[in-house]
């Protein structure tokens, strides 16, 4: 019976969140990435205290991975968050017309 009722809410929120994101507008993308990457830090300091408990060995290797994946999502989100603000600024044109 629970593994059902957590794939239930697995697979509805799952279906929530492609909703939610979809009717994102554009000018709200770079807040909510950053919003986003805030959430991923937090969630990086959790998995880096899972892999540094002293627990059994296969708890310490999945708190390793989660440490992995969420280094990979905070540093890919900042990354996108940076090319998203660079499309902002003021292009310099260079002396002599070219740009």
């Amino acid at each position: 019976m629970e593994a059902v009722f957590l794939g239930f809410v697995l697979m509805l929120s799952i279906f929530l969140g492609f909703e939610l994101i979809a009717k994102v507008p554009a000018t709200l993308h770079t807040p909510l990435m950053s919003g986003a990457n805030a959430i991923s830090g937090i969630t990086l300091v959790g998995a880096l205290t899972s892999a540094g408990a002293g627990l059994e060995v296969w708890a310490t290797g999945l708190g390793g991975l989660a440490v992995f994946f969420a280094t990979i999502n905070v540093v890919g989100g900042y990354m996108v968050t940076d090319r998203m603000l660079s499309m902002f600024k003021k292009k310099v044109e260079k002396p002599g017309g070219q740009s």
